[in-house]
């Protein structure tokens, strides 16, 4: 047996010991198919399917384990994550049930967390053919739609203040710019002089204060969301960078040019930019002001840099050897550059 599967039937043993321990009255517990989902670089990602039975009949579950890696792209909070996952079920914002969190790392080796898997397809390389290609304009309406009521939700109300730092409507922007420059600062292997003049045009000229302070997914983008052959939109995914903010950063974020996949004028592949921007305005009840989304769209790309320079440290300091880790700056880097000059005007 190799050393691979060796270590996925280690986890898959593991794995079902924990959840035998929170399945009640449950006999023969066992996890099956488990695979791992590669791309994400915050979280190790599996699919499998739980099987288990219990007053005499048989039942499985397809679930996602969510496990902490050793390294990643950003410091984050699975408890963040998972609050989040929990607070937007059941509301107009589709997301997988999260099912159970554990942050003692004994049981898997590091802290972990379980969702309800949900069927449908995420890569943008597969978006972009039969069948979804055909419902793409559905798939853009949709997308911003989702976006919208992310940022009308009352972080409130769902109970996201109690785990996500408040800021006031001024401050956002300072708090999120100071963050990716520590990390720029930090983790860049050679000087990144587009990223570093990007900064200093940012903080010559601040953006007006935020229209509303709400929940910000922060990394919302195609690739990172759940579509089914219909074009329907089954779950966004991938909250660990979630804050509250400023929700122009969410909105600037997903016209980044980096996520033009199809190289043309729809933003994320899908749509024309100004109809994304209506469609999330309808949505959200709040302005793009172009001054102000201008501003975030630049920041979006020192966020950018700074996430694809922290995943080359990692791999190049051997903290995590995915492969993903080394081709996000090989792949993006030189891309983002360009994203940042044609925002600031020296590029067509």
């Amino acid at each position: 047996m190799s050393d691979a599967r060796a270590e996925a039937g280690d986890l898959a043993a593991r794995l079902a010991a924990w959840a035998r321990d929170r399945l009640a009255h449950a006999r023969h517990v066992r996890v099956l198919h488990l695979e791992r989902i590669h791309g994400g670089a915050s979280r190790e990602t599996y699919r499998f399917v739980l099987a288990w039975e219990a007053d005499g009949r048989r039942r499985e579950r397809a679930l996602v384990l969510r496990r902490d890696a050793p390294a990643s792209l950003i410091e984050t909070e699975r408890r963040v994550e998972f609050a989040a996952y929990r607070a937007f079920h059941g509301t107009p914002v589709p997301v997988p049930e999260p099912l159970g969190l554990e942050e003692d790392p004994a049981a898997l080796g590091a802290p972990f967390f379980v969702m309800d898997a949900l069927e449908g397809e995420a890569s943008p390389k597969r978006l972009f053919a039969p069948p979804y290609l055909e419902q793409r304009e559905k798939i853009g309406r949709r997308k911003w739609a989702i976006l919208g009521e992310i940022a009308r939700a009352d972080p409130k109300a769902l109970g996201l203040t109690d785990v996500l730092p408040e800021v006031a409507p001024d401050a956002a922007w300072r708090r999120e710019l100071d963050r990716w420059e520590r990390m720029l600062d930090a983790d860049a292997l050679e000087p990144q002089p587009i990223a570093r003049a990007a900064i200093r045009w940012l903080r010559r000229a601040p953006p007006p204060p935020a229209q509303r302070v709400a929940v910000v997914h922060a990394d919302y983008r195609t690739g990172n969301f759940l579509v089914d052959a219909s074009g329907a939109i089954r779950g966004i995914l991938d909250w660990e960078m979630v804050h509250l903010g400023d929700p122009l950063e969410d909105l600037a974020w997903s016209l980044n040019r980096v996520w033009c996949w199809t190289r043309d004028e729809r933003v994320g592949g899908l749509l024309p930019r100004p109809e994304a921007i209506r469609v999330w305005e309808a949505a959200s009840g709040l302005r793009a002001d172009p001054v102000a989304l201008r501003w975030w769209e630049v920041f979006s790309c020192v966020k950018g840099q700074a996430i694809w320079v922290s995943a080359a440290r990692e791999f190049q300091e051997g903290r995590n050897r995915d492969p993903v880790m080394a081709f996000s700056c090989w792949m993006q880097g030189n891309s983002q550059d360009r994203a940042t000059l044609a925002l600031l005007g020296h590029l067509p």
